[in-house]
């Protein structure tokens, strides 16, 4: 920590009661938005308060945005089918899966808000912890599969983390779900935070599990990461990885986006214990001056991977091993038919960029509800940001084919690779960090991607391409095959040389392309690519391979 004192975030917190605040008062106030602080509380409630950037014509029209908390991307029919629900009832009409293996409604209003949160946690799902400073949705390889134990091992361990990580502050209970009369005066219970402490993280943390042949879930970009070592069908341990994290400031020199280092192998009883260790060492060195450089991975940049390990062993209480030879080898995204292993059939649909709406042909939300209330079958939420269904019999394919088909969802096998590995942020209108479009932009985006590759004869390669409408990372850019950040309006810094794998940091290859440039930009890259690659070499490792400075001289 530097000697600036703490930011006034960290003072914010430490006066709240336990992320309490003043929400329940605002609550019951004519206002239409919330104040500063409560606005900066609430984040730890699971929501971000914006505004409609398409219409300030007549001053800032505010909303919420509200995301749950769904470890794993887990959700059964009846949860999926009451957030559908929910956002015709009290949101934009439309329901967004994150590249967090999470649902995020959008257009909540604050006279609705309170309704919108108990509606989600009627179905037993729920929101606390799903933004603020707090360990965010823990995220794990979401694939049915039951030829093998290793799967059901994985996320049974991913749920007992993301238990053991949820806040004790009863905070979120007494404004959002209990049934008292005196709303604005909550009985206010504090209790102790064991993991937290009286002013939680200095920063958001982010955690997830993954397979060596399947990192879907990004392993590497993440604060804490688990890579299961697998023996006889068993997983018998986890490569532990520590400060990963997407996101930097461009004008702050000394921030960056990260990959997690390899840290230390353990077994599956002490996944949870040094977890622990990990966060308190964070907790209690983490920058909290500076909110731009207080994610982890800026403490172990500051002290070396040597330094850390040594406090997460006195924290853990024991000396640590090295890790394990296992790492990321593949990536799957799962999307359409394959057998579970258990007689049975599961389905991965692509949801471009993740929002789930209802618009010309392509009627995702009426598609989704006439699926689910049929076939009312268990679902997965996957990082690419699509959705899994899952149990199903293969007596029902036929007929699902045929309900998908006239709702206009397109089946895997006729959407390009480019399609199927893209994501991308929600940015404008309703981000307020937003400097450039992003969702709304990326269909059109990957269009043109697709038609340059298909002009040098690639069409079928694999290329990942995530985009932001800012340099905050939240569609983890700077790891794929291109990288495109919002940098000005209509203009993006494009990053090539990372992998669909996310296992490395893409070089930024030009800033400030236009947005209806960069199938041009790329399309000297790809001849380059197609005349000089390695057999079996997938363009962002030829990219990473060859470097900037060849490719520059090649296409210049």
């Amino acid at each position: 920590m530097t000697d600036n004192g703490p930011s006034k975030l960290e003072g914010i917190k430490r006066a709240s009661r336990q992320l309490r605040g003043t929400i329940a008062e605002e609550l019951l106030s004519d206002s239409d938005h919330f104040g500063g602080d409560d606005a900066q509380l609430l984040k730890f409630h699971g929501s971000y308060q914006q505004d409609d950037r398409d219409d300030r014509k007549d001053g800032k029209k505010y909303s919420l945005m509200l995301r749950s908390r769904v470890p794993g991307g887990k959700v059964t029919a009846e949860q999926f089918l009451a957030e559908l629900d929910i956002c015709d009832k009290w949101a934009n009409g439309t329901l967004r899966v994150t590249d967090r293996q999470a649902f995020q409604l959008h257009g909540v209003l604050k006279t609705n808000l309170r309704d919108t949160i108990r509606g989600i946690n009627e179905v037993k799902l729920s929101t606390v912890s799903a933004c603020g400073d707090v360990c965010r949705n823990v995220m794990c390889c979401p694939a049915p599969h039951k030829n093998s134990p290793v799967y059901d091992q994985m996320q049974a361990k991913c749920d007992e983390l993301a238990d053991f990580v949820r806040p004790k502050s009863t905070a979120y209970y007494e404004i959002w779900l209990s049934d008292g009369e005196n709303k604005e005066k909550v009985h206010e219970e504090l209790v102790e935070e064991p993991l937290y402490g009286e002013v939680y993280l200095p920063r958001k943390f982010k955690m997830a599990f993954a397979l060596p042949e399947d990192n879907c879930i990004d392993i590497y970009t993440q604060d804490l990461g688990f890579l299961a070592v697998v023996e006889d069908d068993t997983i018998v341990g986890y490569n532990v990885l520590a400060g990963g994290g997407s996101g930097m400031t461009p004008a702050k020199k000394d921030t960056f986006p990260a990959v997690g280092k390899r840290l230390t192998y353990v077994t599956p009883d002490q996944v949870l214990p040094v977890a622990e260790a990990i966060i308190k060492v964070q907790r209690d060195f983490g920058n909290r001056s500076d909110r731009k450089v207080a994610r982890m991975k800026y403490l172990i940049a500051n002290w070396g991977l040597e330094k850390f390990k040594a406090k997460v062993e006195e924290y853990y209480g024991s000396p640590l091993p090295e890790p394990h030879p296992s790492d990321v080898t593949d990536v799957d995204d799962h999307l359409g038919w394959h057998e579970q292993g258990d007689g049975k059939l599961f389905l991965g649909i692509n949801i471009e960029n993740g929002r789930i709406k209802d618009e010309g042909n392509l009627q995702l939300k009426a598609g989704f509800r006439a699926l689910l209330t049929k076939y009312p079958v268990d679902t997965r939420l996957t990082a690419l940001q699509s959705v899994i269904l899952c149990d199903i019999d293969p007596a029902w394919k036929d007929d699902i084919n045929s309900i998908m088909a006239a709702h206009g969802m397109i089946p895997a096998e006729e959407l390009s690779l480019t399609r199927r590995y893209s994501i991308a942020c929600p940015a404008l209108p309703t981000c307020g960090l937003a400097v450039t479009e992003s969702e709304r932009v990326m269909p059109s985006v990957v269009d043109d991607i697709d038609r340059v590759l298909a002009e040098q004869g690639l069409t079928g390669e694999r290329v990942s391409v995530h985009m932001t409408g800012c340099p905050n990372g939240c569609a983890r850019p700077y790891t794929p095959d291109v990288g495109l950040v919002g940098k000005a309006r209509n203009k993006y810094t494009m990053y090539l040389g990372g992998n669909a794998q996310g296992t490395r940091i893409a070089f930024l290859y030009q800033d400030m392309v236009p947005q209806e440039e960069i199938g041009n930009t790329l399309a000297p890259v790809f001849a380059m690519f197609k005349a000089q690659r390695n057999a079996g070499e997938a363009f962002g490792d030829f990219c990473h391979r060859v470097g900037k400075d060849a490719i520059d001289a090649a296409v210049s």
